[in-house]
């Protein structure tokens, strides 16, 4: 209730204040929860394409892995050794791939090192402030 002077109260002003930050915070969610309604419906139909990508790509993989067995049986006149020619061919781009992809998860770190320090100097932070 406004005094004499047609000014606000301390409780006025704090009770409007604290209903103010509740309804940008309500606001903020609801904004919060519609995009990300949104991007995850898009995230979810670029995973589809993914897979139908994925799914053609082991088909044609599989039918250029016949047609090269048939090139090469051309020039050695054997199906099976040209089979084992391209099957050995294989088997070492995949232990290749393999190990590189090994490397690679060695090296990462799922640990979020950034979030980790930001927190500390942000501990750090304050704790220098409520004693100082």
């Amino acid at each position: 209730m406004p005094d004499s002077a047609g000014r606000a109260t301390l409780q006025e002003l704090v009770g409007d204040a604290l209903r103010d930050g509740a309804d940008l915070a309500r606001k903020e969610f609801g904004l919060f929860k519609a995009e990300m309604a949104t991007n995850a419906a898009g995230l979810a139909k670029g995973a589809i394409m993914f897979l139908a990508a994925a799914v053609f790509g082991v088909a044609s993989l599989i039918w250029l892995t016949q047609a090269l067995v048939y090139g090469i049986d051309i020039f050695v006149q054997s199906p099976w050794i040209s089979a084992l020619i391209v099957g050995g061919l294989l088997a070492v781009i995949a232990g290749v791939l393999a190990m590189i992809g090994k490397n690679m998860l060695a090296a990462s770190s799922l640990t979020p090192t950034r979030t980790v320090q930001s927190l500390k100097r942000d501990g750090e932070v304050l704790s220098e402030r409520t004693i100082g």
